[in-house]
């Protein structure tokens, strides 16, 4: 979630739902222009086809935002998640690595794994929000991106344990 300025005024949770969703909002979107640039960079196909996944998933995740957005009759905005830029900026780092296409694909694991990680919090928390505020629609709709987080976070450690890992050791 985004650190909040000292202009941000927070005196109902519903305002800072808001904030959260705005801030979830703009990270998904700045996730869905750099997630090609993963699945470029990744040389194992098992890894690609997973970033190729996440990014299917979250043009869903991001839909799904624009449909919580409708239900408290708000127009779909973004407040900069900067905690997100720094995030793709380390992953940009993982990206432009040289060296051993097996260490490379692993420092983009690790890359990925920080953004879930980071996703898993702001769902999870934005999800408690949503049920305390009586907005039951919104929590199921966040709960079914944390699932997707969590199994995208699950399926980069099965990638990195059973095939990228053991081969960037060999390197």
């Amino acid at each position: 979630m985004g650190l909040l300025s000292s202009n941000t005024r927070l005196d109902k949770l519903e305002d800072l739902f808001l904030h959260e969703l705005e801030d979830l909002y703009d990270a998904e979107k700045r996730l869905t222009k750099a997630l090609p640039l993963m699945m470029e960079a990744a040389k194992n196909p098992k890894l690609k086809m997973g970033f190729e996944q996440h990014l299917r998933e979250t043009e869903g995740q991001i839909a799904r935002l624009e449909r919580i957005f409708d239900m408290i009759n708000r127009k779909p905005e973004r407040e900069t998640c900067d905690a997100m830029k720094g995030l793709i900026a380390e992953g940009n780092e993982a990206i432009n690595a040289r060296g051993n296409d097996d260490v490379r694909d692993a420092a983009l694991i690790a890359a990925a794994q920080r953004v879930e990680h980071y996703e898993i919090a702001g769902y999870g928390t934005l999800r408690t929000f949503a049920k305390t505020l009586g907005m039951h629609e919104a929590a199921t709709l966040l709960q079914q991106t944390l699932d997707e987080e969590e199994a995208t976070d699950k399926k980069l450690t099965e990638i990195a344990v059973s095939i990228v890992n053991p081969r960037a050791e060999m390197a």
